[in-house]
């Protein structure tokens, strides 16, 4: 008749300490094609969100002090749609004013055109948002 193994842990320590080439060998196993997580979660003795954790540490390192750089391209203005205009003399109090377009592209296919006369703290505002997204 086999006894079941038992492990007596005689520290007072309740955590292990994992050595970072340790860490380094689970998370790339687990990076595997056809593998599951929770395996080598499992033969490693941890749990999968440990596993999770120092994969999201040791694959997505942040570098807080960095800032983030957006290309930025300055393209010549699209010409407006003909679109017929009064001649000046229907409306003598009246100039005709300029317009600038300032076009911001966003990523994703998601761009945001507004006029040079743009709130700058509602365009603030906006760009938060759609940036939170």
């Amino acid at each position: 008749m086999t006894m079941p193994r038992v492990e007596v842990i005689t520290s007072v320590e309740r955590r292990r300490r994992w050595p970072r080439g340790e860490k380094e060998r689970l998370v790339a196993a687990s990076l595997e094609p056809g593998v599951s997580v929770s395996e080598v979660a499992r033969s490693a003795g941890i749990h999968v969100s440990q596993l999770f954790r120092w994969r999201k540490e040791l694959c997505d390192p942040v570098d807080a002090g960095s800032s983030q750089l957006v290309p930025v391209e300055i393209v010549p203005a699209v010409a407006p749609l003909a679109v017929e205009v009064p001649a000046p003399s229907a409306s003598p109090g009246r100039r005709r004013r300029k317009t600038g377009i300032i076009e911001i592209e966003l990523g994703s296919g998601r761009r945001v055109r507004v006029d040079r006369d743009v709130d700058a703290e509602a365009l603030r505002r906006v760009l938060d948002a759609l940036g939170s997204r």
